[in-house]
């Protein structure tokens, strides 16, 4: 499973926090046809990596990590 997404960065965060970054939209990719699925996952939640996502996505869809690739936009 291919996904594409737009993230910002979380700007709550204060200094001594580590940096986190919220999923503004996330597409998934179809064969020629990409699919918006960011009602499928909290976009309010603070990750702090895109192995973070991954693994969230994996759960999320029940397939293995490794099945699944990120681009950020």
């Amino acid at each position: 499973m291919n996904f594409d997404f737009i993230s910002n960065t979380d700007s709550k965060a204060s200094i001594s926090d580590i940096p986190t970054f919220q999923v503004q939209q996330i597409w998934q990719q179809l064969d020629d046809e990409r699919v918006d699925v960011s009602h499928l996952i909290d976009r309010t939640y603070g990750y702090h990596s895109e192995r973070e996502l991954r693994w969230h996505l994996a759960d999320r869809f029940s397939r293995p990590v490794r099945s699944l690739s990120l681009s950020r936009m």
